[in-house]
């Protein structure tokens, strides 16, 4: 850890050095060709920018956009429940513990069929904004994708408390804790994401 913090220290004393700005009377041809750039830009006051499309979206789309605004606030306590009832349920599997595991995937599986309609939906109405940006899309893809996950975690769950065998609970919880850290990551995208 020393060593990288020495190496990263070190790389940013090389580049702050490299970035630092030269001073047109250090180098006579930099001069001359700033001087000439300034009289080929064009007049700015005479070119205007095209004025941006306005995009108009419905009540509906508002609604469902509430719909899953509200209901992604779930979404990290029930990771969070889901990873602690898993956990204890691969170290000290229990009749009770299974039955709680079980009802929070049923509440992750219904939380994320709502999100994924409400989202897409809103996806497919709003692809023609042009301030939407990459954002959304890359929040749409890691959440359709843990979508996918969340879908082969159910499929891999052992049939019984104690597994069929050790391989299925390992990969069961593998694929669950990949789904989760990419569906964390696509909420944390919109949460942190700025507006």
């Amino acid at each position: 850890m020393n060593r990288f913090v020495v190496w990263m220290l070190a790389a940013a004393v090389i580049l702050s050095a490299a970035a630092r700005p030269v001073a047109a009377q250090d180098t006579p041809l930099l001069a001359a060709a700033l001087a000439e750039s300034a009289t080929l830009t064009p007049d700015t006051e005479s070119q205007t920018a095209a004025p941006a499309r306005a995009v108009e979206y419905s009540d509906a789309y508002r609604l469902r956009a509430k719909i899953h605004r509200v209901a992604s606030f779930a979404t990290l306590p029930l990771f969070a429940t889901e990873g602690f009832l898993g956990q204890s349920l691969y170290n000290d599997p229990t009749g009770g513990k299974k039955s709680a595991h079980l009802a929070v995937a049923t509440g992750i599986g219904a939380l994320f069929a709502v999100n994924s309609v409400t989202g897409v939906w809103n996806l497919v109405e709003g692809r023609h904004d042009p301030n939407a940006g990459k954002r959304r899309w890359v929040h749409g893809l890691l959440m359709l994708g843990a979508d996918g996950g969340f879908l082969a975690t159910a499929m891999t769950g052992p049939s019984s408390e104690h597994g069929l065998a050790e391989g299925s609970r390992a990969t069961h919880r593998a694929i669950a804790f990949t789904s989760i850290g990419a569906a964390s990551a696509g909420y944390l995208i919109m949460l942190f994401g700025g507006h």
